[in-house]
């Protein structure tokens, strides 16, 4: 028997990993409830997660099989499982952050000792860590160079779904592990049960079925416009499958082959708009293998500077932020609207990202524990990548002279103020002239107009100012 163990990969098709142990023989599908995972994570998230899990214990039900549940530390769980179920080799995809790296070294090392094989494969991206490389065999820290060759490169189908007899059947699973401690056939805890009260946010539905509807609608229109739409947030061009990406309820060659096929037969804009689409898989490839190289950016500049970056992190301006009551209405917009869809449309975490670095002159790395509490599609390599780019320490990172206007922003990409009426009601009744122009009312002007909404909280200009001279003296120029 085979064990399969599930972490990011909650889906059976297009799963590598159980492909290739349904290839050897019979398999046992295994989750572990990780705590030191969960000391992380956020309740949307966790919501998702466990309606993700519900449905995949219903798909190896519809087979006849099952899924065991575990909670707590892998590194002896998964050897105990393996143990009590005769495994001849335990597989598993590989996951990319520092601390999953250190774990599944552990539990490499406790399976040799239990005498158990165990092989890891990639599934979570189309090319590995390594495989797409500099001439001189060194990681890219520039995207364009990568996804030059990411684009050229021939992609892999998905892999088969694996049917019944693929599996292991649910008695003879209830029958092994009944005497493993914290193991179950298919019990599934709750929120409360993890430590978690249920997110005030609308979290999107979970599960292989639910992403599958998701890429099929996207593709049969949206996906041509992709290109001219995905920067608009109120035309809603993207494909949403970021959080479906995110825990793997679908696989990224099936997404792949999808968007391939929409691609035959269509020239012009059209393929231009399903290439760009394609070149977002390829950045969140970029960012998985920015770090798997470097895990330390996590927590640290990817970009040395030759002093310490003196962030001013102002409490009462951060709290502003985290509410949506800066006085910017499309950074608003965006902060309401994570926490009404634990989501948040791409252009705008990068407005609000650049006004919490620039503007604010706050530490990203507040930005990215807020993010990650509070995204149902929270990805460490994606929000890292993104985060630092626009505080410009990442790779390939925004200039730091190169600061976005939010009001410029707001006005060039929700011209209607469409996005900013609809997750911001104070501005409801507002033209868009006087929203875009909101920073420039007299204060009598914005009680007429808004007298609800706030004023801004700082001055655009005078923070330009201050964030250069902030970077100047990290970098050292006289």
């Amino acid at each position: 028997m085979q064990l399969h163990w599930h972490r990011r990969d909650l889906r059976t098709a297009d799963n590598r990993g159980l492909a290739t142990a349904a290839a050897e023989d019979v398999v046992a599908p295994l989750f572990v409830f990780d705590d030191a995972v969960l000391e992380h994570a956020g309740s949307p998230r966790v919501r998702y997660m466990l309606d993700a899990l519900a449905e995949l214990r219903a798909s190896y039900r519809s087979r006849g099989s099952d899924l065991l549940v575990a909670r707590g530390d892998p590194r002896s769980l998964v050897p105990a499982v393996a143990d009590a179920l005769d495994t001849e080799r335990v597989v598993w995809n590989v996951d990319y952050s520092g601390l999953a790296q250190e774990r599944d070294a552990d539990v490499r090392l406790a399976l040799d000792e239990a005498g158990t094989d165990r092989e890891t494969v990639h599934d979570a991206i189309i090319f590995p860590p390594g495989s797409i490389t500099t001439n001189a065999g060194d990681p890219y820290s520039v995207y364009t160079y990568f996804w030059k060759k990411w684009r050229d490169r021939d992609k892999p189908d998905p892999f088969p779904d694996p049917d019944a007899t693929d599996l292991a059947d649910a008695e003879t699973l209830e029958s092994a592990v009944s005497s493993v401690e914290n193991v179950t056939v298919g019990s599934l805890p709750t929120l409360s049960d993890l430590g978690f009260d249920a997110p005030d946010a609308d979290v999107i539905s979970a599960g292989t079925e639910a992403a599958r509807a998701r890429l099929a609608d996207f593709c049969e229109d949206d996906i041509y416009r992709y290109a001219d739409d995905r920067d608009f947030p109120a035309r809603g061009g993207t494909s949403r499958l970021s959080t479906d990406l995110k825990f793997g309820t679908i696989g990224v060659r099936e997404v792949l082959a999808k968007t391939a096929a929409a691609r035959e037969g269509v020239g012009g804009d059209r393929d231009e708009s399903v290439e760009e689409f394609q070149s977002q898989l390829a950045w969140r490839e970029f960012y998985t293998h920015v770090l798997w190289f470097n895990p330390s950016v996590v927590s640290e500049n990817y970009k040395e500077y030759e002093h310490d970056i003196q962030w001013r992190d102002d409490p009462e301006e951060l709290a502003a932020w985290k509410s949506g009551h800066t006085g910017y209405p499309i950074v608003d917009a965006g902060m309401r609207q994570l926490r009404e869809e634990a989501y948040m449309h791409n252009r705008v975490r990068m407005i609000v990202a650049s006004f919490l670095t620039k503007d604010l002159l706050c530490d990203w790395r507040h930005g990215y524990a807020h993010f990650r509490e509070y995204l149902s599609d929270h990805d460490t390599a994606n929000d890292n990548g993104g985060w630092q780019w626009a505080a410009s320490t990442g790779t390939d990172a925004q200039p730091y002279f190169r600061i976005f206007n939010p009001m410029t922003q707001g006005e060039r990409y929700d011209p209607d103020a469409e996005y900013i009426k609809q997750y911001v009601p104070e501005l409801r009744e507002a033209s868009a002239n006087a929203i875009h122009e909101w920073h420039e009312l007299s204060e009598t002007e914005r009680n007429r107009v808004a007298p609800d909404y706030p004023g801004p909280i700082v001055d655009h200009a005078e923070r330009r100012e201050m964030a250069l001279s902030m970077f100047e003296a990290a970098r050292g120029d006289d």
